[in-house]
Formats: structure tokens, C-alpha cells, sequence
């Protein structure tokens, strides 16, 4: 599989890096064995990038695969906002993958340059532990175009890691080619970029070769951040960033996973997505939206009016 080196940190990753999300608890919730199952197979293809968080769970998944990988290059994110929630992350993070360093560490969801300047005592607290050689580079992650543009002058963010897609799904203050177009500056001033929901949470699955030569191609982008909850997918996936041709029995074993719509718990309740469901999928349950999955095709048109992004096919 290609490696890349992440803008201007040194720090050099596969073009394919494991989302570790969809296997912890808020989405698949796997048992620890088949999780590590997965990223050793990864592992087999030249992967040698993983993304976690704070809030995913999946430390202890990282935790097992750095015993069989113990260069791999690790990202992770959280909330933090001041010094000590931030020195809570940090310990919560090397004591959850077992390890002392931390490759790379993110602010996460950020939203404009107001959100990173409320956050910036959390940086500075980062940026002494990569003074001191603990973290390896600092920034951010993002759905708005607005927090890329807010990091351009931000010399201690290394890197973004911002959501891109062919439809745009997701991004919250705007279109694809905006985002592009930060993404592209961004890139231009040097900072390493990572991107993901490629798949649009899942909902670009039925296009999913189209959607992933989007990023793939976008010279700009360095690595690809995907959520992989299958054997088949994560041959898949790495056969592509290995510029290899899956085949046509992978092909058609991944299509015929069985998928499902899921509305995380931070769904506000606003309606939208039941009213722009045309099969009556959708409705809304104790404040929240709810789905009939004897009704539900998985079109995908839901997403594109949530404004939380809460709506995943899994």
C-alpha cells in the first residue's frame, strides 16, 4: 500500500487509514478479538494508520493491535478545552492504547476560528507535550469549511481532518467544492490532511467506487480515513488504496452485507429527515427520530437534511 507523509510533520502513513469508530461501542459495539481480527488484517495490506477518539471507545481495540504493530501511527481527538481536560485526555489516551506517545492529537469537531480560540488552552497544553516528545503533531477535526479556513494562519495545526464527499453529505456550512477549496489552501500552506466519511456515513455505499476515487484523486488529500466492520470491506478498501482491482466475488460479497440505518443518540428531533423520507421510514419517537426498518431502502436522502449528521447506514 502507498505511504504519504502527512504535509509538513515527518510523520508517514498509508493512504488508507482504519476508522476505528464503526467497530466500538456506539456503532458495532464488536468483541475485542474480532476488532483486532480486522486491523491485523489491515495490517497484512502495508495499513499502518489508525483513527480513534476519546469519545469512540476503542482504545482498548488499539490497545491489542499495537502488540502486533507497534510502529503504528496512531490519531486520536477529544473535547478538550482548557489544560485539564486536556492533560485528562492525554493520560486517558496512553494508558488506553498502552502507549507513551501519541501520534498525532486532535481537537475535535471543531466549528470556525471562534471554536478553535475557545479551545486554544487545550492546544497549548498539547504543544508542550509534543515539546517534550510525547505527541507527534497537533490539530483538528471538522465538518465545517469554516474551522479549515479558521486553522489556515494556525501554524501549531498541523493537521486537519476535515469531512469530504462527492455529495457533500455531512458538511455543515456548505458545498463539496467549498470544502475542496479550503481543503486546498490548507494543503498549499502545508498542513497534512486526512479526510473522511468518503462513504458519506454509508450513504454513498450504492456509488461507493465512484465516491472513493473522488478523495483518492483529489491530490490535495493525504490519507483516507474509513470505517471497516468487515473482513470483505477491509479487503476491499485495501485492495483499492493498493492499486489493486478487487475482485468480482469480494465484490459482490460486499454488496450483499446486510446493512441498517442508524440514528445516533445526539438526534436533536428536528423533523427534517422524516419529513424528506418518502417511503415513511422515519418518524419521531420520544423526541427523537426513529426508523421502521421494514420500510427504510437505505436511500440515503435523510442525511442530506440532518443537520447533526446523526443519521449512519451501517
Amino acid at each position: 500500500m502507498k505511504t504519504v507523509v502527512l504535509g509538513e510533520t515527518g510523520i508517514e502513513v498509508s493512504r488508507l487509514c482504519f476508522g476505528t469508530l464503526t467497530m466500538g461501542p456506539l456503532q458495532r459495539n464488536m468483541p475485542l478479538n474480532r476488532g483486532v481480527a480486522l486491523l491485523e488484517l489491515a495490517f497484512s495490506f502495508g495499513l499502518n494508520f489508525v483513527d480513534t477518539a476519546e469519545l469512540y471507545g476503542t482504545y482498548p481495540y488499539i490497545k491489542e493491535a499495537i502488540k502486533l504493530k507497534n510502529d503504528l501511527v496512531v490519531c486520536t481527538k477529544s473535547y478538550s478545552y482548557d489544560k485539564k481536560s486536556a492533560e485528562d485526555s492525554f493520560k486517558a489516551a496512553v494508558a488506553g492504547i498502552g502507549r507513551d506517545y501519541i501520534d498525532i492529537f486532535l481537537l475535535h469537531e471543531q466549528e470556525s476560528e471562534h471554536t478553535i480560540r475557545g479551545h486554544w488552552e487545550a492546544v497549548e497544553y498539547f504543544l508542550e507535550k509534543k515539546r517534550q516528545g510525547y505527541i507527534g503533531a497537533v490539530g483538528l477535526s471538522t465538518h465545517y469549511i469554516a474551522a479549515i479556513v479558521g486553522a489556515l494562519t494556525k501554524t501549531e495545526l498541523q493537521i486537519l481532518f476535515p469531512l469530504i464527499n462527492k455529495t457533500g453529505i455531512g458538511i455543515s456550512d456548505g458545498t463539496s467544492d467549498e470544502m475542496l477549496e479550503a481543503i486546498r489552501r490548507a494543503n498549499r500552506n502545508g498542513k497534512g490532511i486526512l479526510a473522511m466519511k468518503a462513504l458519506g456515513g454509508g450513504h454513498l455505499l450504492h456509488i461507493k467506487n465512484e465516491a472513493l476515487r473522488f478523495v483518492m484523486e483529489e491530490s490535495s488529500i493525504h490519507s483516507i480515513a474509513i470505517g471497516m466492520q468487515t473482513a470483505e470491506e477491509v479487503r476491499y478498501n485495501c485492495a483499492l488504496f493498493s492499486d489493486m482491482i478487487p475482485s468480482k466475488e469480494l465484490e459482490f460479497a460486499l454488496n450483499s452485507q446486510p446493512r441498517k440505518l442508524m440514528i445516533h443518540d445526539w438526534c436533536e428531533g428536528c423533523g427534517a429527515c422524516v419529513k424528506r423520507c418518502r417511503n415513511k421510514a422515519l418518524s419521531l419517537e420520544g423526541g427523537k427520530a426513529a426508523v421502521d426498518s421494514t420500510l427504510c431502502v437505505l436511500c440515503g436522502y435523510c442525511a442530506s437534511v440532518c443537520p447533526q449528521f446523526c443519521l449512519k447506514v451501517i
